[in-house]
């Protein structure tokens, strides 16, 4: 589903503060990804790369501060990280919010996915803390979808949100050494996981994908 806040166009994109171009002359627009997850930012650099953006951390845009995500679904924790980097820089930027949905949890750990196992657990551990309470649960049961939504700021009064999402169910184990988070445990099907495919599949198929898809529309309206 897409949601445009506002369908007027403010200013232009900020350039780079180096004004440094690439090999191919151009100068790249930059535009802040509102995460420092480093697997987050490699896909979004992939999903980004053919709009010619100079896709950075925000971090790197020299944001340290912690943003408190206490909205109560993914597109209010979107809203929240993508408002925060946008006052701090006034630069595009771009936040998601995303997470594993499992029905035999009512739906959890939902907007907690990413602290389930605690502050600083390993995606490891909140994958065990996933297996161990779906232990014994019978393959119908199992069903489970990740989600995500996307919260893009391009200037002040001209906001959107898009969301997509996966379905699949979780395994008995984890398999596969690709992608992050609950990636291992989230079955596709009965051979593989979102962790036993590789990035460019990925990057058709993801919740993250499909909200992109939406939000390309955008982009390309904004800057073909």
């Amino acid at each position: 589903m897409e949601h445009q806040r506002s369908s007027e166009e403010q200013g232009t994109v900020p350039e780079p503060a180096d004004g440094a171009r690439p090999a191919d002359g151009i100068r790249r627009k930059r535009l802040i990804i509102a995460s420092n997850n480093a697997g987050k930012i490699r896909e979004f650099k992939e999903l980004l790369s053919p709009f010619g953006f100079e896709v950075i951390s925000m971090r790197d845009a020299g944001f340290n501060e912690e943003i408190v995500e206490d909205g109560e679904t993914f597109e209010e924790n979107a809203h929240i990280k993508a408002r925060a980097v946008w006052e701090a820089t006034k630069t595009p930027t771009i936040a998601d919010d995303s997470g594993l949905e499992i029905d035999f949890l009512d739906g959890a750990p939902g907007v907690y996915s990413a602290r389930y196992a605690g502050e600083g657990a390993s995606d490891k551990e909140r994958c065990e803390k996933v297996l161990d309470e779906m232990h014994g649960v019978e393959r119908e049961l199992r069903d489970a979808r990740f989600v995500c939504s996307i919260y893009f700021i391009y200037a002040e009064d001209d906001e959107y949100s898009v969301s997509g999402e996966v379905c699949g169910y979780i395994g008995e184990k984890p398999k596969g050494k690709n992608g992050f988070g609950y990636d291992p445990i989230f079955m596709l099907n009965d051979d593989d996981s979102m962790a036993t495919i590789d990035d460019e599949e990925k990057n058709k198929i993801s919740h993250r994908a499909n909200a992109f898809g939406q939000l390309s529309r955008i982009l390309e309206e904004k800057f073909s």
